[in-house]
């Protein structure tokens, strides 16, 4: 057990970091930031392991008071069809929509159409934990440190389908692939404010989807950063670990039953556009039984075993190519440490993989309700965008690269590998 809550801090990285240019000419790496803007971790003693922790948030705890005016999107992609909603922090306002979250009302037409900016403000693109939504606290603890302590930064969350009392309106159902929804923001994003960098911060389910968007776009990645918080990274390894305890159980079950009270809450819209056996769902028990029902259906997997291997973002890490900080807690019950592809951080200059002993899922909570996983997403994004001069990043580093025998090709986001002829 560690010391009165005070948590072991370690970074996985690669041998020769990416090196980065500061705004002053001079010159430090990616290992480095993340250590400088790492503070030590100083949790509750009293919430002594990784269970205790994550169990605590189910404790009632306001957080930080967020407003949010929210934008409806219609998806531009030609086979991902249907709308999803997209949140932006905003200052306090009083005409709160009681069909949405809290503090959140829609935008008007005029609101909307007047966004667009020249400003320079960095700007945070932030996707939530699985059934999850802009008003989680986790995630407001995360920015709150942005928008609410006048810091000139703008963030906004992309809501998975159905999520956030968000509708759904195609038989395009979220997954731990969908990359296709923060693809589509992250590039409007460049269009309507062409002089912001961006920057991208993921939480849990939200994490694995940011880490396979990043990998997917490679060295094409607009984001200038970006940090995936309890991260699952191998799913078909987090689901065994949670079927093989009491506990683990326990939380299957907890988010299996979520994820089933949200496709009852759309039951109308599920049973008009998929092909989805409601009253099987009914019968659900645990998540991967939910995602046997759901996912397999809607995607095409055989099994959910099949689908957890291929929508894993291990191997994204491998093909990142931007500056990319993991925050993983060690006793995380759910994103467990089994889960945590080390040895690929060892291989990526451009990724740093940050494990604290202590912190369970999303929680790492102090001492007086503070959340201190919120304290490096902050002061990373920060210095990266005040110290960093993030034009002088360049996207064609290769990582250690392996001599083989044979003429071989490993792409990781195809996640095959494949013989090439002469």
């Amino acid at each position: 057990m560690d010391w009165f809550g005070r948590a072991k801090i370690a970074f996985t990285h690669s041998p020769s970091p990416l090196t980065l240019q500061r705004r002053d000419g001079s010159v430090t790496d990616l290992l480095k930031v993340c250590e400088a803007t790492t503070p030590s971790c100083q949790l509750n003693p009293l919430l002594f392991n990784g269970d205790v922790q994550t169990m605590w948030t189910a404790v009632k705890d306001h957080g930080p008071p967020i407003y949010y005016r929210r934008k409806i999107f219609n998806a531009d992609h030609k086979t991902y069809t249907g709308t999803f909603s997209v949140d932006f922090a905003v200052d306090p306002h009083q005409d709160v929509d009681e069909s949405l979250p809290p503090r959140t009302a829609f935008f008007s037409e005029e609101q909307f159409a007047n966004i667009g900016s020249q400003d320079s403000r960095p700007m945070l693109v932030v996707l939530h934990g699985l059934s999850g939504g802009s008003h989680e606290v986790y995630l407001r603890h995360a920015i709150a440190p942005l928008v609410m302590d006048g810091d000139d930064w703008e963030v906004c969350v992309v809501n998975a389908r159905g999520c956030a009392n968000s509708k759904v309106t195609s038989g395009v159902l979220f997954n731990a692939r969908a990359t296709w929804d923060v693809r589509q923001v992250i590039n409007w994003a460049r269009v309507t404010f062409p002089n912001r960098p961006l920057f991208g911060v993921g939480f849990s389910l939200g994490a694995n989807i940011l880490t396979n968007y990043v990998g997917e776009e490679g060295a094409n990645c607009p984001l200038k950063a970006a940090i995936a918080v309890g991260n699952p990274f191998d799913l078909e390894i987090a689901n065994k670990a949670l079927q093989r305890t009491a506990l683990g159980r326990l939380y299957s079950r907890v988010m299996g039953s979520n994820m089933k009270r949200l496709i009852n809450t759309h039951k109308d819209a599920v049973l008009k556009h998929t092909n989805l056996d409601f009253d099987k769902i009914q019968t659900v028990t645990y998540l991967h039984e939910f995602d046997r029902e759901v996912q397999t259906v809607t995607w095409g997997y055989p099994t959910e075993n099949a689908y957890y291997r291929d929508a894993s973002s291990s191997d994204a890490v491998l093909a990142i190519r931007i500056p990319f900080l993991a925050i993983s807690a060690l006793d995380d019950p759910i994103a467990v440490r089994e889960a945590i592809p080390f040895q690929e951080f060892t291989q990526n200059p451009y990724t740093v993989l940050l494990t604290t002993s202590l912190g369970g899922h999303l929680s790492w909570f102090e001492m007086g309700g503070g959340r201190w996983h919120a304290r490096p997403i902050c002061s990373f994004l920060k210095h990266m965008a005040t110290e960093i001069n993030l034009d002088s990043i360049s996207p064609n580093i290769n990582g250690n690269q392996t001599q083989t025998q044979f003429k071989t090709d490993f792409n990781p986001m195809r996640r095959k590998l494949q013989i090439l002829s002469d």
